[in-house]
């Protein structure tokens, strides 16, 4: 697929939703000017940012994905090949090459913000239609519920190695810094997470290295796992594959804000460095920690190892976690908002206001905090259902997208005609809906889940390689779908 850094302006004639957006825009700068909020709580949400009012540097697009990605979470990723009995040197490669597989299609979506000027997940509409986006929102709301659920589980942990309190009070008070951080909104989110990243470099840094050449370990029934399995390994690939895929629901979120004439290849690059290059370490150090501590979670790892070489320090790695936990946590709030109101304003017309995006964010999060609270205490088995599940909803989606954006469209939409239901992209597209349906089913013979394993994926000793299967499929299909749509831009061109 090929990268083009030619944008286009956004064209056609304004009409119903069309309208109420430009004329929102409109308003949002006069009242930007007023100081009626703009001044300090983000004034936009789903609606188009213009060049007037885009920002940023294109390198703040790693350190952003860094710390974004550098969260304990990823870290109990790392645990799954030791937990299934492969050995570590295998748990590694498993989850390096997955986590470099699955960023390179996270990362090339974030080309996307600049060229659109919009969220994420809002430009699913030129795919499947006005209304016919919301079945992938559907998938990626429950995305981000459930990150938040498992980022405040472990955050909570965390806290309670030092402080007292149980999860009646740590669950609602976590969840109410996340919700301040996603109100206030992009600006601070990005200010947050790059400064962050020094501080996580420096404290885990320390960590890893010891943790590598330290003999910390001494005392503890460590192992190097069982025998190498391929299915084994396709399973931990496929947890690092699809827990990086899962990024790409809110990566032009936060590089929709840049100029529109920034290099695609940039803005791909930064962003693949930056969330690969958390992910490799943190799963890596994960599956080493896992190895040598079976049974411990990913707090009682960092405290072991942090405090065998200085006491305290492993204590201070856990709090340092928790506060970029907290990061992620507004990061998946502020993209559950933006995709919500993405799928109402489908079927009723959404003024993007401040009120809005305040409404959305605490309705997300209460139902984070209903779900947190009645969340199993062996929640890391539930994580790596989870993290396939999310494969299966998400690798169709990625492919639709990515094939519409590089070799359908090119990079070339009408952006008024998103918001309007009766403009070329519609209320519903057959070829999107169908390659999305299709992907998911031509999968299924291909999954292995606790609770349901494929015929095809017995046929393997129960190795899952449903994600390939669902790229393939969705995405090649779409393409064929879309032939008519290529010749027309073909002769407009």
């Amino acid at each position: 697929m090929a990268v083009s850094d030619e944008t286009r302006a956004p064209g056609g004639r304004p009409s119903g939703n069309a309208a109420h957006a430009a004329g929102a825009a409109h308003e949002s700068r006069a009242q930007r000017a007023a100081g009626g909020g703009g001044g300090l709580i983000e004034v936009r949400s789903i609606d188009y940012v213009p060049p007037e009012e885009r920002h940023g540097k294109v390198w703040h697009q790693g350190p952003f994905w860094f710390t974004g990605n550098f969260v304990l979470t990823t870290m109990v990723t790392g645990f799954l090949g030791p937990t299934l009995g492969l050995p570590v040197g295998w748990s590694i490669l498993a989850v390096v090459l997955g986590a470099c597989f699955g960023t390179f299609f996270m990362a090339f979506h974030a080309n996307q913000g600049p060229r659109m000027g919009l969220p994420q997940m809002i430009q699913s509409r030129a795919q499947f239609g006005l209304r016919g986006a919301v079945l992938p929102f559907a998938a990626v709301v429950f995305v981000y519920v459930g990150f938040n659920v498992f980022n405040v589980v472990l955050a909570t942990e965390g806290l309670r190695t030092v402080l007292p309190g149980g999860t009646w009070l740590w669950y609602p008070l976590l969840i109410a810094l996340a919700v301040v951080l996603a109100v206030v909104g992009h600006d601070l989110i990005h200010l947050v997470e790059r400064w962050l990243t020094y501080l996580l470099i420096v404290v885990f840094g320390v960590l890893t290295v010891y943790a590598v050449f330290g003999h910390w370990a001494h005392g503890h029934a460590g192992g190097s796992g069982g025998g190498f399995s391929w299915t084994t390994f396709l399973v931990v690939f496929s947890a690092a594959a699809g827990y990086q895929i899962s990024y790409a629901v809110y990566v032009s979120d936060y590089s929709r804000y840049l100029p529109e004439d920034v290099p695609a290849r940039k803005v791909i690059w930064w962003t693949y460095l930056g969330a690969a290059g958390s992910a490799v370490w943190l799963m890596s150090l994960g599956a080493l920690l896992g190895s040598r501590l079976p049974g411990a979670d990913a707090v009682a790892a960092v405290r072991t190892v942090g405090n065998a070489l200085l006491p305290g320090f492993g204590t201070f790695a856990v709090l340092v976690s928790v506060v970029a936990i907290i990061g992620i946590m507004g990061v998946n709030a502020y993209g559950a908002m933006l995709t919500s109101t993405s799928a109402v304003d489908a079927f009723k017309k959404v003024r993007p206001t401040i009120r809005t995006r305040v409404v959305g964010i605490v309705a997300i999060e209460l139902i984070v905090l209903v779900v947190a609270l009645s969340l199993p205490s062996n929640y890391l088995a539930s994580f790596n259902n989870f993290l396939l599940l999310m494969l299966y909803f998400l690798v169709p989606w990625t492919a639709v997208n990515l094939v519409d954006f590089y070799a359908v469209r090119r990079g070339h939409y009408d952006i008024q005609a998103i918001f309007d239901p009766d403009g070329e992209y519609g209320r519903w597209s057959p070829a999107g809906l169908t390659s999305y349906v299709v992907g998911i089913v031509a999968m299924v013979p291909f999954m292995a889940l606790s609770f349901y394993t494929g015929p095809v994926a017995k046929a393997l000793g129960g190795a899952d390689i449903s994600f390939g299967v669902g790229l393939i499929v969705a995405g090649g299909l779409y393409y064929a779908l879309t032939g008519s749509v290529r010749r027309t831009l073909a002769l407009a061109a």
